[in-house]
């Protein structure tokens, strides 16, 4: 059974992170990712390619950190693979024993290093969340064969409260836990006012007892970093003043770490969010700093907790 599932159900507040795989064969690189996050975290979500750049496969990185000891939340998007190889690749992770598994529909290709590629987009995320869900629970394809062994998954889904139009995210979240969403994991957060007025409409549609919500949270650099994700990364909202905030910092990296404790302490306080999601792009280093300033060590413990 998925560990991450299980710390959410005894009502932990859970703390999952991000790790980007290399753009290249070493095993190590996740090796070492792992071990630097182990203890601190509940699970390690291992991104499908993101950003649409080519790396080691998040099927692969998984295996890799699953035999370093630390729980795997795989990546799985619409953009590269038909409705085909997702189902295949779905029977493979649960075959070997990924436990979570979160569906999203992908980066653009023109937003990646080979721009002139092909996407495939044969069905959306939320279709994906529903085949995968009819496969475990009804033992059918997307096709209406049977399904043959036990599947055991958690499925989760990604979700921004920032992106246009507001007033309709809440209704697509609704959607995304119909199609089979059991956690989701935001947008990273940086204007706590947008997420929190998103996190009344998500209580008053009773979405919170339906699915747990992790919040998305991004340690940022620099006010440069900042910057190019308010101009460039669409369903992001950074307020100017957090831009100022940096600017004015003596330690913009130092500046970058406070802003995402406070941001956590805060979302943390809010009713109907389970869990923080910390994606430290290429900086897993200071995860481990942030969790335990943010006051959320020690971290649930196998053994100590029952699952449900």
């Amino acid at each position: 059974m998925s560990w991450l599932k299980q710390v959410l159900q005894s009502g932990h507040f859970a703390v999952t992170a991000e790790v980007g795989p290399p753009k290249g064969s070493d095993p190590q690189v996740i090796r070492k990712k792992c071990d630097l996050l182990k203890g601190f975290v509940d699970a390690v979500n291992i991104t499908d390619n993101q950003t649409a750049i080519v790396r080691m496969s998040s099927f692969a990185s998984c295996l890799i950190a699953k035999d370093q000891g630390i729980e795997p939340v795989m990546q799985m998007v619409t953009r590269d693979r038909n409705r085909i190889a997702l189902q295949s690749d779905f029977l493979g992770a649960c075959a070997l024993g990924i436990p979570n598994l979160l569906c999203l529909t992908g980066d653009h290709q023109s937003m990646g290093n080979h721009p002139q590629s092909k996407n495939v987009y044969d069905i959306d995320s939320i279709q994906l969340l529903q085949i995968f869900k009819n496969m475990r629970d009804q033992k059918v394809f997307q096709n209406g064969e049977e399904v043959k062994g036990e599947i055991h998954v958690f499925l989760g889904a990604g979700e921004s409260p920032y992106a246009d139009p507001l007033e309709f995210r809440a209704l697509r979240l609704a959607k995304k836990i119909a199609a089979g969403a059991e956690f989701i994991q935001t947008q990273a957060i940086f204007d706590v006012d947008i997420f929190t007025r998103w996190m009344e409409e998500v209580r008053r549609l009773d979405l919170h007892k339906k699915s747990f919500i992790l919040a998305g949270v991004i340690p940022v650099k620099s006010a440069k970093a900042l910057r190019y994700m308010k101009n460039e990364v669409p369903g992001v909202v950074i307020p100017d003043s957090l831009i100022e905030r940096m600017e004015a910092a003596t330690d913009q990296k130092a500046e970058g770490v406070e802003v995402c404790i406070e941001t956590i302490q805060k979302v943390a306080k809010i009713e109907g969010v389970s869990g923080v999601h910390i994606m430290a792009i290429a900086w897993e280093s200071i995860v481990p700093e942030i969790v335990q300033r943010s006051g959320l060590l020690p971290r649930p413990v196998k053994g100590e907790i029952t699952s449900s």
